[in-house]
């Protein structure tokens, strides 16, 4: 049985602690939760009566796991997709937002489970995403697992300042390579050889 704890635990540990890349779209973090999450929610940790740097850092693992159970889980419904394919959006909504929602409603169109890709889990794509997972559990799953590590990809095609997180300075697969490749079998994970095929062409 889904324990949803557990898997905010394993998103904890990859993303670690305070981290503030200039070239990171969501700015200062900790924990994994962004400075314009914490802005958003009005979370002034240190009550001088805004949000900023200083308050990220004074975020602790705990205040962390409950934004995360409330503001990434239950709040965009991700409870009610089918349990083997929750972890992964779920995860991928902390690192990317609704592109996470996006991605999965784009699959279950190319699954023959039509619904809007507007970012938002409804009761149309919970019902979509279950009929696909009906038709094809662990298809689907290893799937959106893929569809994660394209997005990734394409991101880095379009955005050079972003490869990094995707290619690391070896030439190895980076951390969102990484990342998504953990939510599908073994057998579809990409050579050292693929990989270096896929980005050949960056700088």
């Amino acid at each position: 049985m889904l324990d949803i704890d557990d898997i905010i635990q394993d998103i904890l540990r990859r993303e670690g602690g305070y981290v503030d890349d200039p070239q990171d779209p969501g700015g200062a973090t900790n924990f994994g939760v962004t400075i314009g999450t914490m802005r958003k929610l009005g979370i002034d940790l240190d009550g001088d009566g805004d949000v900023d740097k200083t308050d990220v850092r004074l975020l602790d693992v705990g205040r962390a796991s409950e934004i995360f159970k409330e503001h990434y889980y239950q709040r965009p419904n991700i409870w009610q997709l089918p349990e083997k394919l929750q972890p992964s959006v779920f995860d991928m909504l902390v690192n990317s937002g609704a592109n996470a929602v996006k991605i999965l409603q784009r699959l279950l169109q190319e699954f023959g489970n039509p619904t809007a890709v507007d970012g938002m889990i409804g009761p149309d794509t919970a019902r979509a995403a279950l009929a696909a997972f009906n038709a094809a559990p662990e298809h689907l799953v290893n799937a959106y697992g893929i569809a994660r590590r394209n997005y990734y990809y394409d991101l880095g095609d379009r955005r050079p300042n972003l490869r990094k997180f995707a290619r690391r300075r070896d030439g190895g697969k980076g951390g969102w390579i990484k990342r998504s490749e953990e939510f599908m079998d073994a057998r579809f994970h990409l050579t050292r050889a693929q990989h270096d095929d896929r980005v050949r062409l960056w700088t």
